[in-house]
């Protein structure tokens, strides 16, 4: 049954460190002795071999889970006694009021806080360190289900290439051997009635990682309200956002820079491990250390670079062949019979104008132009269109295995389904709450009827904005046509001769511009309505923001090269009855044809972005981390720091906040795309991508080591619903290159005149050019690219190859699908192995933490129980009067 809120859900704070029994399955309450009988045991088993840690607080004892940090600017504040300019509240009153609120509700929840000011003449710089005592951590382990050691597991680094070169004898230069390998255990969700049976329950400062005290603290600060619930003043984000808080974030584990001297690997902290084994360049052939990426960034971060190498690595094989097939188009430009004919034809072929206001040309003025095109349109695209089908199938399966095995192995294979708890966020602000039937416990609730309305007010908005999208395509249509007569009219002999080419360069690049600027608009406001309908669990919420922002960076990224692929010249006409938009020709395709602009207009985007990014990854963070440094430094009045007795918290303010991985799952997958959908049209798509993520790994670790503040640890089960986009992708791909190769390409007007003249190409050209009606011109016939008779009726000719093309597109289709249907039949999904290793886990957390048999009828007996439904009463504002 629903039920509404009570009205203290808005005026208390949402944390309580007490729970009915009934409700929180080991309570505080009832395990209270335990925890403290062990919490003495500790008092004196420090290690005096341990280096002390930095992180503390001023009793160098106290641990320090997180960090708040505000600042005053000490020019606009009244001094005391002097009354303030502003009439009612300020904004600094205001955000003064809110902290205050804040860090007194953090005080009751148990949390410890201690501060440090750093003050200039300019501004006051107040850093908040947070820690979480022992009976809070108990509590919030069990509230977050975070899961702890029942068992060591042998630890066992499987690496399929390692095993493959060491079977054929062949040094393996990919491996290293790092240092402090993260132990492997059988693990099960923290229960503090079964603390003594955790390996490490007598130590709790060392019991939870560090990750998770972060993750326990984050919990409690997004939980948090400040004022009223009802206009949504809850949790840390909205403060930071509301610019009441700088910063929020937890300490990276000291220095990244090894200290001069230091000779012994094991002594090497875990970020000094991953900055010295992963994030510096020379690194870039060895295999990533995805176990300690995991223990110091969490399963998703540790996934996000465990599916980019896994990319890359496959990315390979497609890189060779595909450099392959441009190599041997290179030595068909040679030999080519049609090339031979256009090259050496003078002026045989006069060729019909272009444009409305163009002159008649010459065929063998394209002469460059058509090898060019060589390199991209023969037999051999067809077979690696095929390959990259079969290769982008093969891979999602292979990469479900490695999926499996990691998720596994990182203890969140059942994440989502059993673990996942609601976003803090969604528990603050939901209106009602619903008993859950499998645990027992109320939950937050939010109508579906609520969210499906709100869901259908977001998609009008987006498809407002992809009609923004079509607009700017029709405009960048529409500039190449009026730039092309501009440089035909300017009479200059250079402009004259590449003005088609001028125009479709430049309309690629300023088509580039538009996509950067819309991707940045829309990212922003599909934030906005994701957040507003209100998603349970941060899973669903990402995979909606997910949704949302790549159907419009689809159409943003892949509305170009499919108009120049499938529509761009099959409407323009005949000479003399040509077709027009907005009294504007229709646009034709160049004269080497449609495949060569495409190609062109894939390596301007792809590669233009990649390099865009990779220099924005490269320089603005380290400009905006050197601008950080020097405006803390100017606002403490120092000109020079010193590095040596800067306390963590300092250092790690004057780092940059971590924005998430969406934008570099997005490039990738965007890359995908390009690499699979287009890829007869740019056989070299495969090796620029190979490129590109060689430096990105690189980039990113970087910046993640190095450049940013540590994030929040984030349990993930894998890449979420990025997964089901390369499956589209991939599907989308195997239609897309079928209908490339049968009606964009010239492999199948070929492969018919050929069987039509006997295995010979000779007279090709002029049996794929039609004579212009003779009222088209009275002094000059001229010829043009189409299979048509001289009254501009379509040929028999047109109609065979149209059945040929159609006949090809569904063998192709159907051969790729099911060839692709065999291999996800014959790859499982989860290796045996893995299965079994699942079962003995579950075995043994089912003895650890078997229940006596009253506790078993009790849970029968709520079994039975249909699930309540209850609404909230309505909230009142924050400090409002029962």
């Amino acid at each position: 049954m629903m039920r509404r809120k009570s009205d203290k859900d808005d005026s208390i704070s949402l944390i309580v460190e007490k729970a009915a029994p009934e409700e929180h399955y080991g309570s505080l309450d009832t395990n209270a002795g335990m925890i403290e009988k062990i919490n003495g045991q500790e008092k004196d088993k420090e290690d005096p071999k341990k280096e002390k840690s930095l992180n503390v607080f001023s009793d160098g004892v106290t641990q320090i889970d997180f960090v708040l940090v505000w600042e005053e600017d000490l020019k606009g504040k009244p001094k005391e006694g002097e009354p303030s300019k502003h009439k009612g509240h300020s904004p600094n009153e205001n955000h003064e009021k809110w902290r205050q609120t804040f860090l007194k509700k953090l005080e009751k929840s148990g949390i410890r806080i201690e501060m440090h000011s750093v003050q200039s003449e300019k501004t006051d710089i107040t850093y908040v360190l947070l820690n979480a005592p022992w009976t809070v951590q108990c509590y919030y382990a069990e509230e977050l289900s975070l899961r702890v050691p029942l068992q060591v597991v042998p630890h066992q680094v499987s690496n399929w290439s390692d095993k493959a070169l060491k079977k054929m004898g062949i040094s393996n230069i990919m491996y290293q051997e790092v240092p402090n390998n993260p132990p492997d255990f059988y693990t099960c969700q923290f229960r503090v009635s079964k603390l003594q049976r955790f390996i490490g329950s007598d130590n709790p400062d060392t019991f939870f990682k560090n990750t998770q005290r972060h993750q326990m603290l984050y919990e409690i600060l997004a939980r948090t309200p400040y004022g009223s619930l009802k206009r949504g003043q809850v949790g840390i984000d909205r403060l930071v956002n509301e610019d009441v808080f700088k910063a929020a974030y937890p300490l990276h584990d000291g220095p990244f820079k090894v200290p001069p001297g230091n000779q012994d690997p094991k002594s090497l902290s875990l970020r000094q491990i991953l900055y010295v084994y992963w994030g510096q360049w020379k690194c870039w052939y060895k295999y990533q250390p995805l176990d300690h990426i995991r223990q110091y960034f969490g399963e998703k971060i540790a996934l996000y670079f465990a599916w980019l190498g896994f990319y890359t690595g496959w990315l390979l094989p497609a890189a060779v062949i595909g450099t392959l097939i441009f190599i041997f188009g290179i030595f068909l430009m040679l030999i080519d019979e049609p090339a031979k004919e256009i090259c050496e034809s003078g002026d045989k072929y006069v060729m019909c104008p272009l444009c409305n206001i163009c002159g008649f040309w010459n065929l063998s003025s394209i002469c460059s132009t058509f090898k060019a095109g060589l390199l991209f349109d023969y037999g051999g695209t067809v077979f690696f269109s095929i390959f990259m089908a079969l290769w982008a199938v093969t891979f999602l399966e292979y990469w479900k295995r490695t999926n499996a095995i990691l998720a596994h192995h990182w203890d969140c294979s059942e994440f989502e389904e059993i673990e996942e708890r609601p976003r803090p966020e969604f528990t603050a602000m939901a209106p009602m709450t619903l008993r859950n039937p499998v645990t027992g416990s109320e939950e937050p609730y939010f109508p579906e009827r609520s969210r499906l309305n709100r869901t259908a007010t977001g998609c009008m908005v987006i498809i407002i904005m992809i009609i923004v999208v079509l607009m700017f395509l029709i405009s960048i249509i529409l500039y190449r046509t009026i730039i092309s007569i501009f440089l035909y009219r300017s009479g200059n002999s250079i402009f004259v001769s590449s003005a088609s080419r001028i125009a479709s360069i430049s309309g690629s690049v300023l088509n580039l511009l538009v996509i950067m600027i819309l991707s940045k608009v829309y990212t922003s406001l599909a934030q906005f309505l994701t957040r507003w309908e209100m998603h349970r669990t941060q899973t669903k919420y990402e995979d909606a923001f997910i949704s949302k922002v790549f159907l419009f960076q689809f159409i943003n990224f892949y509305s170009s090269p499919i108009y120049i692929a499938f529509f761009k010249g099959r409407f323009v006409g005949y000479p003399g009855h040509y077709h027009t938009l907005l009294g504007i020709r229709n646009e034709d395709c160049g004269a080497g044809g449609c495949l060569i602009e495409l190609a062109q207009e894939l390596l301007v985007i792809m590669v233009g972005k990649q390099v865009i990014n990779n220099v924005q990854e490269f320089i603005l963070p380290k400009v905006k981390s050197w601008f950080q440094k020097k405006k803390l430094k100017m606002r403490n009045g120092e000109e020079e720091s010193d590095e040596v007795h800067t306390p963590p918290w300092e250092a790690d303010y004057e780092l940059l906040l971590c924005e998430g991985l969406f934008d570099e799952y997005l490039e990738m997958v965007l890359q995908f795309g390009f690499i699979t959908i287009f890829v007869a049209a740019c056989p070299l798509a495969p090796l620029f991508a190979l490129l590109n993520n060689w430096v990105e790994i690189r980039l990113d670790a970087q910046k993640f080591v190095c450049e940013y503040r540590r994030p929040v640890v984030e349990r993930a089960q894998g890449i979420g619903i990025w997964f089901q986009i390369l499956e589209v992708i991939t599907h989308l791909a195997v239609i897309s290159n079928a209908f490339l190769l049968a009606f964009t390409s010239d492999f199948l007007p070929r492969l018919y005149y050929r069987y039509k003249n006997h295995g010979s190409l000779v007279g090709y050209v002029n049996f794929t050019l039609a004579y212009a009606p003779e009222d088209f011109s009275n002094h000059t016939q001229c010829r043009y690219r189409e299979y048509r008779q001289v009254n501009g009726d379509y040929s028999p000719t047109y109609f065979n190859l149209l059945a040929i093309r159609l006949g090809f597109v569904i063998i192709f289709e159907h051969i790729v699908f099911f060839i692709g249907r065999i291999i996800d039949l014959i790859v499982p999904d989860i290796p045996e192995e893995v299965e079994i290793k699942v079962k003995r886990e579950h075995y043994i957390a089912k003895e650890a933490l078997a229940e006596n048999q009253a506790l078993g009828k009790a849970l029968l007996e709520e079994t039975d129980q249909q699930p309540e439904l209850r609404e909230r009463h309505k909230p009142k504002p924050y400090g409002g009067h029962d």
